[in-house]
């Protein structure tokens, strides 16, 4: 007999209800503390409420950080643990009542429920579950880099306000030697007061000998004819930001360290695809998980929110050519499976090929990346189920 447990995770507690496959109901909805001892208490829950010939099926809705620990302690126990979507079980609680009724004993229910009839769910795994730790190094990653971008976008603003000179002068703002310099002198003024060799000293550090004599020469003559504002509070600001990225700088690099050391042990195939590096496949393999879930490429695309959206109704149809990108899953393996194919379009021949084929057909260069993309996921989802390098699973 299969006996299903439909567990409503939150915060501080947890509503739980255990069913029967012939419709029993053998524990009615009860609340656990979120510590072990509920834990445990659920657990010898169970055990009371089963013979060791039943298939027990633990499930729980994926609501992020609230059901890491006890997610991990059902795995750890031997329980066959399923993770649902939330949408999925919010559609599949709309087909059970017509009543808009949500509450944490109803969605419990409903979990149970719903563990019995869907036979196409498939468990959790221990490798799903410690690829977590990948998928938070990542989408840590993606937080800092976002945040670090912010910053750059205030450098770029206060620069044109206190030296707007200083851009054309050099490649980027965004360089170790322009931090430096603004560090030291954040603002015309300061550049054009300061002492020659002083200037020159600050600059040929930076730029490990790239930068000397002309080009301090240069930024002070510009500064000293800059029609930069004199703001004390925007050059602190500047001084303050350009210190901000600097340590941001430093804990990126920290987190990509672990998450090369994390790709070392896992040694998939999916970086020798040209275009792909180590931290945007570590970010693909992370938001999709194990392989093993999904019984075909598309439904990683549907899962990545990048299968097309279909409307039919009478002689309606909004399909075909009028259809739109879903949107509705993983933005994060969205954003990483588009960007990996710009650069995989970029390096490899047939990739190249392919999108230029595309928009030869008239699509949008969006459009076009798309359909690379879905050929994309094709390829790897082949080559982590062989386990081959690209060139043999070309």
């Amino acid at each position: 007999m299969v006996v299903s447990v439909g567990i409503d995770v939150a915060k501080d507690k947890h509503d739980c209800f255990i069913l029967n496959s012939e419709g029993e109901v053998l524990a009615d909805v009860f609340t656990i503390p979120n510590n072990m001892d509920g834990f445990n208490c659920l657990l010898q829950t169970i055990r009371d409420c089963t013979t060791p010939q039943d298939i027990i099926k633990v499930g729980l809705e994926a609501t992020g950080h609230y059901s890491y620990n006890i997610l991990g302690f059902l795995l750890d126990n031997g329980l066959a643990t399923y993770v649902l979507n939330p949408l999925r079980t919010n559609l599949y609680r709309k087909c059970l009542s017509l009543r808009k009724t949500k509450t944490d004993r109803v969605d419990a229910r409903t979990i149970a429920a719903m563990l019995l009839s869907d036979i196409g769910l498939k468990p959790y795994t221990d490798t799903a579950y410690h690829n977590e730790e990948l998928k938070s190094l990542t989408r840590y990653r993606f937080d800092k880099v976002r945040e670090r971008a912010k910053l750059k976008q205030s450098v770029s603003r206060l620069v044109t306000i206190l030296f707007p000179e200083l851009e054309k002068l050099v490649p980027t703002l965004h360089m170790e030697s322009v931090y430096a310099l603004l560090s030291e002198f954040p603002g015309a003024k300061q550049v054009a007061e300061a002492h020659l060799t002083h200037l020159k000293a600050v600059l040929y550090g930076a730029s490990k000998g790239r930068y000397g004599r002309d080009m301090a020469t240069t930024l002070r003559d510009a500064a000293r004819c800059s029609v930069g504002s004199v703001m004390p509070a925007k050059s602190l600001e500047l001084q303050h930001t350009i210190r901000l990225i600097r340590e941001l700088d430093a804990e990126i690099e920290d987190i990509e360290t672990a998450i090369q050391s994390m790709m070392d042990e896992i040694q998939s195939p999916i970086t020798t695809i040209p275009g792909i590096g180590v931290r945007m496949g570590a970010m693909i393999l992370a938001e999709i998980g194990d392989f093993s879930r999904f019984g075909s490429p598309d439904k990683i695309l549907a899962y990545a929110g990048m299968s097309p959206s279909t409307y039919q109704s009478g002689q309606l149809s909004l399909s075909g050519a009028y259809s739109h990108m879903e949107k509705r899953g993983s933005r994060y393996l969205r954003y990483a499976l588009y960007n990996a194919t710009k650069y995989v379009c970029l390096w490899d021949p047939a990739f190249a090929a392919y999108l230029a084929k595309k928009r030869g057909e008239g699509k949008h260069y969006n459009v076009a990346i798309s359909h690379a993309a879905k050929k994309l996921v094709r390829l790897i989802y082949a080559m982590e189920k062989s386990k081959q390098s690209y060139r043999n699973a070309a």
